[in-house]
């Protein structure tokens, strides 16, 4: 039998009867369940949101060590840049100089990668902009590594050819010269002798009797026999390969024709006086990519130190040309 229990009101100043059934309890029980799924739910979202657990916590330790090392791959690849960026220099002001091979512009070994944006997937990241930075510097690093192991395969190229080079360079005077009384006018701006203004001369000029022998001054093929009434008159072109080629003008025969391969020495034709000449000579021109030269600088395997400046000193004397 249930315990009767009864509650004191003021207004009465009496005890009223407190019911104590069936429903009473549930009422109770459903009050206290549902204050403690509350205070459940208050702890619940509590420790979600303020305490982190050990997984959360041992990921936060992956993620800051994983940043550190993102900084330090930051920091190494700013140091592989410089270093490859003086490797470049060498590249370019030491080896293609040597070799005389073509350079390669800063617009092709730096540049970047086009289209749509490569680092999209990343810009959701917690620490977005360091992992962008550091990719596309990685991206920088491969790109100018690659473009830079192609420029040594051609230098190592170059390299194992050395010897043909070495062949092919035009490295004599094309007429003989030894005492260089034959030296007439050389590099530079002069005074054309038919028209009297002041023009460059892009060649060196040898005065020589007609019929004197004219020399190939490097190996190479015989890429143009011209025949002109007109400027250079007779003349024949040599292609040497390696980016030289040379001229030889106002000539008075052939000896060579188009298509021949000739070797340094070769007998390629003689003296004359055609075309736009004043008097029986030869006018030699030296050009590497097209772009004319002083061809004194070739004679290193006629001349020493002191011949060289001795036809450097007579050729800059001269303020006329025989063309």
């Amino acid at each position: 039998m249930s315990k009767v229990k009864y509650k004191y009101n003021p207004e009465t100043l009496s005890y009223d009867k407190i019911e104590t059934g069936f429903r009473y309890y549930l009422s109770k029980a459903f009050t206290y369940t549902l204050f403690s799924a509350l205070m459940g739910l208050v702890f619940f979202f509590a420790y979600i949101y303020l305490i982190d657990s050990p997984r959360e916590i041992k990921l936060e330790r992956e993620n800051g060590k994983l940043l550190s090392q993102y900084e330090i791959m930051a920091t190494k690849l700013e140091l592989v840049l410089t270093v490859l960026d003086d490797i470049q220099q060498r590249d370019e002001n030491v080896y293609r100089v040597i070799f005389q091979a073509d350079s390669i512009p800063n617009s092709v070994r730096r540049a970047g990668f086009g289209g749509i944006n490569r680092y999209r997937y990343l810009e959701d990241l917690d620490n977005a902009k360091l992992v962008i930075n550091t990719a596309k510097k990685l991206d920088d690093v491969m790109k100018q590594l690659y473009v830079q192991s192609k420029s040594f395969d051609d230098i190592i190229d170059l390299t194992l050819r050395k010897e043909e080079m070495i062949r092919c360079v035009p490295a004599i005077q094309p007429v003989s010269n030894k005492d260089l009384r034959r030296t007439a006018s050389g590099w530079g701006w002069r005074i054309d002798p038919i028209y009297k203004t002041r023009r460059f001369h892009e060649g060196l000029d040898f005065s020589a009797p007609t019929g004197t022998e004219i020399y190939a001054t490097g190996d190479g093929v015989v890429k143009s026999v011209r025949n002109s009434a007109i400027g250079y008159g007779k003349n024949i072109e040599i292609d040497h390969g390696f980016g030289y080629t040379t001229l030889y003008a106002h000539m008075h025969e052939f000896n060579v024709r188009e298509g021949q391969r000739v070797n340094r020495g070769d007998i390629i034709g003689y003296v004359g006086d055609t075309g736009k000449s004043t008097a029986p000579h030869l006018h030699y021109e030296v050009r590497i990519k097209g772009r004319a030269v002083d061809p004194a600088h070739y004679f290193f395997q006629d001349l020493t130190p002191d011949q060289y400046e001795e036809m450097i000193k007579i050729s800059s004397n001269s303020n006329r040309t025989f063309d």
